[in-house]
């Protein structure tokens, strides 16, 4: 489809502290990338490079065909970009502040008024367009973020935890809003919610200790996980003990591990739970319930998990699958920093 965003080799250092060490990535239209990491891993700042409100140390990016570090006005003019904490002008009414944002962004006359009206239905915002927005509670304050981040249609979106905030009924509907626009642009959001990655992530990138990770889909991701192919069972052994039980299934060809999960108690009595774990990731959930059916067991629950993206989260960030060699230490605290550099340098 093309490629709209390709960051080349970006570097970021604030004085001692490399917060960006060497990130190359691309995103094309109509993908959705899920751009991973602890916290201080270097996520914002690389988006701030890629939007152009950071220059880089070294490296660049170019974003619909624009150098940030060339053509930054032809690249702000191509992207939509929602900041960590959603920052804006706490005294203007959400509507004022759209309407001038519009206006910031080239929109005249009755297009800015289709604009404006279009984001704040979409986000809506139409109960809060005379409130100051320092009023606002911080999930309408995120909303009016995102509505300025697309009040201009743009090709590129950058968002930074664009749900922070959020309750569960705003998360679902902003989840809607960017499946929406995922065809027709290139999406790029950072998120510390797993679950976000499966709703609407077609790409994820992990970065941690300023250097990129992994770069894949959510599926082959979740393929990394030692859950990968579990079987999660909820049965009601018939005779003998939930021990003697964890025992046979723990003797299976194919399992690796049973892990215990607690009992259900109903009229009919306690149930077990368990999950069991496959060798390397083969599947056994025919093998389990071939098992099961032959033990004439009374089964409550029978699940396959296509794995588990916190674990896998877990073991690569903290070292198990890590790929570049920059101590963690020296990210300590280096995300903290950003901000706080950047303005005393400005």
């Amino acid at each position: 489809m093309g490629v709209m965003i390709e960051a080349k080799s970006l570097r970021k250092e604030f004085g001692p502290i490399v917060a960006v060490d060497g990130v190359s990535l691309k995103v094309e239209l109509g993908e959705v990338l899920g751009f991973l990491g602890p916290n201080g891993a270097g996520k914002s700042t690389t988006m701030k490079m890629i939007t152009g409100f950071l220059a880089p140390t070294s490296g660049t990016a170019v974003v619909a065909g624009h150098d940030v570090v060339n053509e930054p006005l032809a690249v702000k003019a191509r992207v939509g970009y929602l900041p960590e904490g959603a920052p804006a002008y706490p005294d203007m009414t959400t509507e004022s502040f759209l309407e001038f944002v519009a206006e910031v962004r080239g929109l005249r006359g009755s297009t800015k008024r289709k604009r404006t009206s279009e984001v704040v239905s979409r986000l809506s915002l139409k109960g809060v367009l005379r409130q100051p927005i320092e009023t606002l509670s911080k999930g309408f304050k995120r909303r009016v973020g995102l509505a300025q981040a697309i009040i201009h249609d743009p090709d590129v979106l950058i968002m930074d935890e664009p749900t922070d905030g959020l309750d569960p009924n705003q998360k679902h509907e902003v989840r809607e809003l960017i499946r929406e626009m995922a065809s027709r642009k290139a999406i790029v959001l950072s998120t510390h919610i797993l679950e976000e990655v499966h709703a609407v992530c077609n790409r994820v990138t992990v970065i941690a200790r300023g250097k990129v990770l992994v770069d894949e889909t959510p599926a082959k991701l979740e393929s990394r996980s030692r859950y990968h192919n579990a079987v999660s069972l909820a049965v009601k052994p018939l005779g003998g003990t939930t021990a003697a039980a964890i025992d046979e299934l723990r003797q299976l060809p194919g399992v690796e591990a049973v892990e215990e999960n607690g009992a259900i108690e109903s009229a009919a009595g306690v149930s077990m739970r368990c999950t069991i774990l496959p060798r390397d990731g083969r599947a056994i959930v025919e093998e389990v319930t071939s098992f099961v059916r032959s033990r004439g067991w009374d089964v409550k629950e029978l699940r396959v998990e296509a794995g588990r993206l916190d674990e896998v989260f877990r073991t690569i960030t903290l070292g198990g699958e890590r790929t570049g060699t920059t101590p963690t230490g020296a990210r300590e605290g280096a995300g903290e920093l950003d901000s706080k550099l950047a303005n005393k340098r400005a």
